[in-house]
């Protein structure tokens, strides 16, 4: 593979060259405030994502592979403005996608064995991924099909058909289990060329590694010695809180594309842009969170100062706050990625 920016470099190249958008420091500063909030009144803290009734516990046997197959399917949940939402069982979004994998394990589908989705047609992930309304289709359905069996054949090729001999193959490092992931699995390798550099989004494969942090509460197999170097998960929803904290500018251009429903192509530079900067504005943020808690509350349990758990609580304050913050548009790409 050709040298390419790890996330944090990236971000920084990225919001350097960037032409659609700009970081606005003052917005940074409160999106610090907010962040310095939520960590001292534990709003922001590892146990909650064992909390949600959906993911599963470190005790449970299949959690790791559990959460690699739902972070190989997590992306693409939009829907054009006043189409109906794909849901299941009531939930949106990610959580709809969680609900559909625990259905299908409820019914006896043996959905975290390579040796059951590597060989998947689509019809049977069609009805495993059936919505609420019998009329709504889970978005890239052939595409999801191509990533379980791209998984799930090198699983069992190279892994014995477990993700995590994956994951203690990294040795508790979270940026080689990061290039180890993107290396063996194409489908998560999330890059562009961008103003003469290839830079590294890695969405899936961070938040692959986030979670695997937070279900096992950084312990046992969800160690990892170097968590910081990990990222926010630039998506498409986290870049509305920003521009709602006034920390991320569009331009007016792009403020006009993105309210005209524009479907952007993966790799696009405006697409790039906005990623790039949201990854750079919560590397601001999580440097100058620490730095103020080490200053002014010592006593705070600074595990809990992650970008890691920064994105989770952005994008838990964007669902919180959907009507809210529906005056700002969201880019729309149909991509593996996001």
């Amino acid at each position: 593979m050709s040298i390419t920016l790890n996330p944090r470099e990236s971000g920084e190249h990225i919001v350097r060259h960037a032409k659609y958008l700009k970081v606005l420091p003052a917005g940074i500063e409160r999106l610090v405030e907010e962040i310095v909030s939520g960590v001292i009144a534990k709003r922001i803290d590892v146990e909650n994502f064992s909390q949600h009734e959906l993911h599963p516990r470190k005790e449970d046997l299949h959690a790791a592979n559990w959460i690699f197959i739902v972070d190989t399917l997590n992306f693409c949940f939009w829907t054009p403005t006043n189409y109906t939402k794909y849901k299941v069982n009531g939930y949106t979004g990610y959580f709809a996608l969680c609900a559909a994998i625990n259905r299908a394990i409820a019914d006896g589908l043996d959905m975290t064995n390579p040796e059951f989705y590597s060989k998947l047609d689509l019809d049977t992930l069609s009805h495993i991924f059936r919505a609420d309304d019998a009329a709504t289709k889970m978005p890239l359905l052939e595409q999801r099909l191509e990533c379980l069996h791209q998984v799930g054949e090198r699983l069992l090729a190279k892994w014995n058909g477990q993700f995590e001999n994956v994951v203690k193959a990294a040795k508790h490092s979270a940026v080689e289990l990061l290039q180890l992931v993107v290396a063996e699995f194409p489908c998560y390798r999330d890059e562009a060329e961008f103003a003469g550099e290839r830079v590294a989004i890695w969405k899936r494969v961070q938040i692959l590694v986030g979670d695997l942090w937070s279900c096992y509460r950084g312990e046992g197999l969800g160690h990892f010695s170097d968590i910081e170097k990990v990222t926010m998960f630039a998506d498409y929803r986290v870049p509305q809180v920003l521009v709602h904290f006034g920390s991320l500018e569009y331009s007016s251009e792009l403020m006009e594309l993105l309210k005209q429903d524009t479907i952007l192509q993966n790799g696009d530079a405006r697409e790039v842009e906005i990623r790039g900067a949201s990854i750079y504005i919560i590397e601001q943020v999580k440097d100058r969170v620490l730095e103020i808690l080490k200053q002014k509350h010592p006593d705070v349990d600074a595990r809990n100062v992650n970008s890691i758990l920064i994105d989770q609580y952005l994008w838990d304050y964007r669902r919180e706050h959907a009507t809210e913050l529906e005056y700002i548009p969201f880019h729309k790409v149909l991509s593996i990625y996001y």
